[in-house]
């Protein structure tokens, strides 16, 4: 598989670790670095991030990839997922939101992994 097909990959690895609350995978895809910058500027570690899906404060029930580019540069890329997103999340009711995630990645021990993800919609 091409490094460009791997790094899609991990972002809909993360999805799939969110929706199924699955914890090892999200660690998996999750820099020990990682921070989420939610549409709300509000910023969680990879820690707060992984409680609020395992807790439900964030619960996600789908994730449809619109598009997925990729710029990579040797260890490091930059991927934007645009994603169709159907989620409850700090205590609000189930809404579909068109959210976009620019997502830093980068190479370690021969996987690619997310350092920060920026969402907002599109």
């Amino acid at each position: 598989m091409e490094e460009k097909e791997l790094i899609r990959s991990v972002y809909k690895q993360m999805y799939a670790g969110m929706i199924s609350k699955d914890e090892t995978l999200l660690r998996e895809v999750l820099d020990d670095s990682f921070v989420l910058v939610h549409m709300t500027g509000m910023q969680q570690s990879k820690e707060e991030f992984i409680n609020a899906v395992m807790n439900g404060t964030l619960n996600y029930f789908s994730g449809r990839q619109e598009s997925l580019t990729v710029e990579q540069s040797g260890d490091t890329a930059v991927m934007i997922g645009r994603s169709v997103v159907a989620a409850a999340v700090f205590g609000g009711g189930k809404h579909t939101w068109r959210l976009q995630q620019k997502c830093d990645m980068k190479k370690a021990d021969g996987k690619w992994r997310i350092t920060r993800s920026v969402v907002s919609t599109y």
